[in-house]
């Protein structure tokens, strides 16, 4: 039996995408994979921010499209790069959310310096609103430049200068094997909320296909899948888009499941945050219904603080940005 994975040809995803393909001959050793590799236009567009391009959508749909014409079975995606404001393909669907890997940001420099510790007006690489708002916050004085490129691309950046310090997701270090030897510090949650899905991986395939959704299934994580579905649920309701600084990480523990959401304006001078949690057991077959209903709790809350308005700004600010920029 062969399976045939659609996947973007970059380090991580490739990492990753041979990762699930070990996984399910860990399950099925009569299995066989072929990988079907993609260059998106994501990937071929690096001089420019991706919200100015298209959004993280991407780096999914001309994968996701490659499924669809039959020329690919399934598709690995990193989940945070899936949009929420924007369905997937006609018959598709998330079959399969395998074990996520850590979900926060890492600060890395080339000796470990801490946040706190950068000097003043230091040069921080990345492109992600997200980040920067939260980190403006703790470090008014620090100076913000686009970064974009792979994990490798943007650690030669860093070593030669371009930037003092660089913020990336732990996953994708972790994933690719660089975490361990790169200098580097944790941001925790409360300093820097990660992205909805970050850590999580998206095995995306057609969904009338019971026999490929059970030899998924075999490497689902019921734990990670209730994480991303109060994230995603929380992040559909509020309706953002590539422009907005949203945030959300969703944790489960002693039998509760909590939800740390964050919303700011495109310059970060205002912010909202909330939280909800609730009692889950993830072996209830109402435990993704939950989950669900614990991200529009919390969406409701932070649209009743104002979200809509600075999501919305968000995004005419970024367009107005990307016109002067033009």
């Amino acid at each position: 039996m062969k399976l045939r994975i659609a996947t973007r040809r970059s380090n991580l995803a490739l990492v990753q995408t041979r990762w699930v393909g070990a996984q399910l001959q860990g399950h099925f050793p009569d299995l066989s994979v072929e990988e079907v590799h993609v260059k998106t236009k994501g990937d071929r567009i690096q001089d420019r921010p991706l919200a100015l391009v298209g959004g993280k959508g991407l780096f999914v749909s001309e994968v996701e499209a490659v499924v669809v014409r039959g020329e690919a079975d399934f598709a690995v995606h990193s989940l945070k790069d899936v949009p929420g404001d924007v369905p997937l393909a006609e018959g598709l669907g998330i079959l399969s959310v395998p074990v996520r890997e850590d979900p926060r940001d890492v600060l890395v420099t080339v000796d470990g310096t801490d946040l706190a510790s950068l000097k003043r007006g230091a040069k921080i690489g990345t492109t992600s609103r997200r980040r920067v708002v939260q980190l403006h916050r703790q470090r008014p004085d620090l100076c913000f430049v686009p970064l974009r490129g792979n994990i490798e691309t943007r650690l030669r950046k860093l070593h030669e200068g371009q930037c003092d310090a660089i913020v990336l997701a732990a996953a994708g270090l972790a994933r690719t094997g660089v975490l361990a030897q790169t200098p580097h510090v944790v941001l925790p949650t409360d300093l820097c909320l990660p992205a909805v899905g970050q850590g999580a991986l998206a095995i995306e395939g057609p969904l009338a296909n019971e026999s490929l959704c059970m030899q998924l299934k075999s490497i689902e994580d019921p734990t990670a899948r209730i994480q991303i579905t109060a994230e995603r649920a929380m992040l559909q309701k509020l309706e953002g888009n590539c422009h907005s600084s949203i945030a959300g990480h969703a944790s489960a523990a002693d039998g509760r499941l909590q939800l740390d959401a964050m919303v700011a304006s495109y310059d970060g001078d205002q912010m909202l945050s909330a939280m909800s949690d609730i009692y889950l057991d993830l072996g209830s077959p109402d435990a993704m219904k939950i989950a669900h209903r614990l991200g529009e709790e919390v969406a409701d809350h932070l649209l009743s603080e104002g979200a809509h308005d600075l999501i919305e700004q968000a995004e005419l600010a970024a367009v107005r940005n990307q016109l002067i920029s033009n």
